[in-house]
């Protein structure tokens, strides 16, 4: 079910919202969370199918605050647009479209539609504040996510990342070399660390992928990671790391978007399922977790001084 509001006001949502699951039938209760998107007009489709997929792990409320690039300078008036049932996933959706309205007004327009007692979280698809934690609604969030992929910048986007991190912020960037991190964890519990002769990550051109997954194997290890860049041949994101041992090269190496290949000297190669993933189990697994993930604040503080790039 969709309805459409015009020139309308937060408590106007509310009621009708409550009226629609009324008359739908839709049942709120089991709803763990408010998941606010910070998002432009054109990315809205998209960025609602991946939160409503997420919202099958997770029920929830999401609320989008969809401001156009190209908004009138008329009036100030906010526009509404509410999806429940088969058109919202496991969740209920709220789209709120301000028009003439600045930053400031922000947390008027979502405080009521909050979920009492309830963790909040707030999700910037592309660009994003300097510091999220201090803007208007990363205050209210006890978790802010980002991608870096998506603002861009290579080493220096994430510099500037680093700069505003506080903890409760994460990066879908992180979340995409979690396949990674774990093979590899698990490859280096059988190495001696201690007669390792190197390590390095092969990824796309200022990657921020790469460069987190560099980052925190050079943390691993206590040494410099090199990082080198290789065209993208279809896969993109990271492609191969090395671990460089008295004996040879054990490598993960990706063979397609689903499998990479585990090669240890003297041992026959194997396949490993890692497949890449779709937004929505990003943004499933940055849920998951509503404290703060110190692993990835340690790298993006001071994992990323170990990587070396060409």
């Amino acid at each position: 079910m969709i309805v459409e509001m015009h020139d309308t006001t937060s408590t106007e949502i509310q009621k009708r919202l409550i009226r629609v699951r009324e008359e739908g039938g839709a049942v709120a209760l089991g709803r763990v969370l408010t998941f606010l998107i910070h998002t432009s007009g054109v990315q809205e489709e998209k960025v609602i199918e991946a939160a409503n997929e997420a919202s099958r792990e997770h029920p929830m409320r999401i609320v989008v605050i969809a401001e156009s690039e190209a908004d009138d300078n008329g009036s100030p008036r906010l526009d509404a647009e509410i999806r429940v049932g088969g058109d919202a996933g496991a969740s209920e959706v709220v789209i709120l479209r301000p028009h003439g309205q600045g930053e400031n007004f922000l947390p008027g327009l979502v405080n009521g539609l909050l979920l009492p007692d309830a963790p909040v979280v707030t999700w910037w698809p592309s660009q994003c504040p300097d510091c999220m934690a201090d803007s208007n609604l990363g205050q209210m969030s006890q978790r802010r996510i980002l991608d870096s992929l998506e603002i861009g910048g290579g080493y220096q986007g994430l510099a500037l990342i680093a700069k505003g991190y506080r903890p409760g912020d994460t990066d879908l960037a992180w979340s995409r070399v979690t396949g990674w991190r774990t093979q590899l964890a698990a490859t280096l519990d059988y190495l001696d660390i201690d007669h390792l002769e190197g390590a390095r990550v092969v990824g796309m051109a200022d990657n921020p992928s790469a460069m987190l997954l560099a980052g925190w194997l050079g943390l691993a290890l206590g040494r410099d990671v090199q990082l080198d860049s290789t065209e993208h041949r279809g896969i993109g994101g990271v492609s191969e790391v090395a671990l460089i041992t008295p004996d040879g090269e054990v490598k993960l190496t990706r063979l397609d978007e689903r499998t990479v290949t585990l090669h240890v000297p003297n041992q026959p190669d194997f396949s490993l399922f890692l497949p890449r993933r779709p937004l929505a189990s990003l943004l499933a697994e940055e849920l998951r977790r509503l404290g703060p993930d110190t692993v990835y604040g340690e790298v993006l503080l001071n994992g990323i001084k170990w990587v070396r790039t060409h």
